[in-house]
């Protein structure tokens, strides 16, 4: 086989190793075996990418943190649950200040145990602020409602008629816990809390809405931009939710994807207690402790941060966040227009292909342990620089499959390296290693094509040396001393021989035939083969003391050299070659 259909081989076993490595890593991961690997990998990503600089600053969070639990009680009187009208001082002081909308993370599905005033007190400071959004909860309670309360002012987003051919489902919702009448009925919208983690209870998604009962409930954070919007409808388009000038994408789940801005502090919180202490003193005409105009034209989310409240969520961040911050990412999202979408289906596949294919290659002709190791460390690596490439543009790429095909393509390929090719170099080795320097294996070694059985006619320069007056020597010595002498005298010369990169054919006793130019090519042959013999000549006369001191004879040799148009090759049986 010659040396290009020897390559071409080697390429068409790497191209079907790396097309088989691609397809089995694919399989896997539509099989939900890789979301181990693609999971981690994501968070990585949106923490390397995470940047707080790019947090909308339209959006402020006032958090019920655990030193406004601990002012509550020792200032206020107040055990947990705190009395409604704590709450409606954070309602009156947020429309006082002009937010563009109030959002609560809070469920109120329980009359407050201060009694019916308290939850009164509370509607009155809802009722005045038409901006203002409670959280509503899915579940699977029998008991929960079916359908929309009577009496409420939302009564959920009306679906556009062609939401019903969209390719994406929404997701439904069966029962819903709602907040109780005299909280629910004033409120210019309900949304979501619900912040449903992945199965290694994580949150990367959420849903912007849901199908409850024949209309939309929006996510919390969809509610906090819509509540102060004017729009008429809703539709689920091919791969996104369209309401109020606004299109999200959406996964075929119904879900979106969370661009992480990084720790749960990239918008500007405040707490409870500070809000609070700063209606109460400008309800007394005393200067307050927050500047109104911190929330004005601005977005604000409530919620709970102490961890006595639980109301805490792992995330791609590395560390627990508050719930109100998984709502405060889709809405900042919103406002920025910087969604995150899946990215086409066939980039998975075609990428994870490229990387499968360009191991199986590179690993075929791979030739070093060295460069094996090298390779290996960098199909481990490369397979990400894509998905980083993509979240750079707004997409999800899944790379755990090319990370599974491109090194599984490389040890394939390695594989077969030494099951095929590995057998043949250890044979050449083996075999030539007497006759022929290391260079001229190494040589073999790449192109076994030399090997053919067959001749063929070269120029080759012919070495021929013998000792002089050997048949004396040779009955002078015992079997063990002559032995003793030819080896030495040999190994000298052989050395030489193939240092000058001379292949030996062989020893005939104390003669040594050796030539230039097969089976390896060596343009100055003649050369080579010259300085062979005068090195020879030279070796010997170092050594011939030596030799004589200890066999008792100071030995020459003559040297022929000739240099001739021949038919080289190996002959004999395919059956023995």
């Amino acid at each position: 086989m010659s040396a290009t259909a020897h390559a071409k081989s080697k390429l068409w076993h790497g191209l079907v190793i790396g097309v088989l490595s691609a397809a089995c890593a694919l399989c896997l991961w539509h099989l939900g075996f890789l979301n181990w690997l693609e999971r981690p990998l994501w968070d990585l990503r949106a923490r390397l990418f995470a940047s707080p600089s790019a947090a909308t600053d339209r959006i402020r969070l006032i958090y019920l943190d655990q030193s406004s639990l601990d002012w509550g009680r020792r200032e206020q009187g107040w055990p947990w649950p705190w009395p409604r009208e704590a709450y409606a001082a954070i309602v009156d002081f947020c429309r006082r200040s002009e937010a563009e909308s109030l959002a609560f993370d809070v469920l109120f599905t329980e009359p407050s145990r201060d009694g019916v005033e308290d939850d009164l007190a509370f509607r009155e400071a809802i009722a005045a602020c038409p901006v203002f959004a409670a959280a509503v909860m899915p579940t699977a309670d029998e008991s929960a409602p079916k359908t929309w309360p009577d009496g409420f002012r939302f009564k959920g987003i009306r679906l556009d008629p062609q939401t019903g051919s969209a390719s994406i489902r929404p997701p439904e919702v069966a029962a819903v816990s709602f907040p109780i009448p005299e909280i629910g009925e004033p409120c210019g919208m309900l949304g979501s809390a619900h912040a449903l983690p992945d199965s290694d209870n994580i949150v990367r998604r959420l849903a912007p809405a849901a199908v409850f009962d024949g209309r939309l409930l929006p996510a919390l954070g969809l509610a906090s931009v819509l509540v102060s919007t004017n729009f008429e409808s809703a539709e689920f388009g091919k791969r996104s939710l369209n309401i109020g000038g606004i299109s999200i994408p959406l996964d075929s789940s119904g879900r979106t994807i969370l661009r992480w801005r990084g720790p749960h502090q990239v918008h500007r919180a405040v707490s409870a207690q500070a809000v609070i202490q700063s209606e109460v003193r400008l309800r007394e005409g005393a200067k307050p402790v927050l500047d109104p105009s911190e929330f004005k034209g601005r977005h604000v989310l409530f919620g709970f941060t102490a961890p006595a409240l639980g109301d805490l969520h792992a995330t791609p961040m590395g560390a627990l966040q508050p719930g109100v911050t998984c709502h405060a990412t889709m809405l900042d999202n919103i406002l920025a227009g910087d969604f995150m979408a899946d990215a086409p289906p066939w980039a998975c596949a075609a990428w994870t292909l490229l990387m499968g294919i360009a191991g199986g290659i590179l690993g075929r002709f791979c030739s070093r342990p060295w460069l094996a190791a090298v390779l290996l460390l960098c199909s481990a690596a490369l397979p990400s620089a894509a998905g980083l490439v993509a979240y750079q543009a707004g997409f999800w790429l899944p790379v755990a499959p090319a990370h599974i095909a491109s090194p599984c393509g490389v040890v394939a390929a390695l594989v077969v390296n030494y099951a095929v090719e590995g057998r043949q170099k250890r044979f050449i080795k083996n075999a030539f290693k007497q006759y022929l320097s290391p260079h001229v294996i190494e040589k073999l070694i790449e192109d076994p094509a030399q090997l053919r059985l067959g001749g063929e006619a070269r120029d080759l320069t012919i070495f021929f040396s013998d000792v002089k007056g050997f048949t004396s020597i040779s009955e002078s010595l015992d079997a063990e001393r002559l032995t003793s002498l030819l080896n030495e005298y040999l190994t000298a010369m052989t050395d030489i021989i193939m240092e000058e990169g001379g292949t030996v054919d062989k020893y005939e006793g104390d003669a040594i035939i050796a030539f230039w130019n097969a089976p390896v090519a060596v343009p100055d042959h003649a050369t080579r083969g010259v300085n062979a013999a005068i090195r020879c000549q030279a070796a010997l006369a170092i050594l011939r003391p030596e030799l004589a001191r200890k066999y008792g004879h100071g030995i020459y040799c003559r040297i022929g050299m000739n240099t001739g148009r021949v038919v080289v090759g190996n002959m004999g049986s395919s059956q023995r070659f």
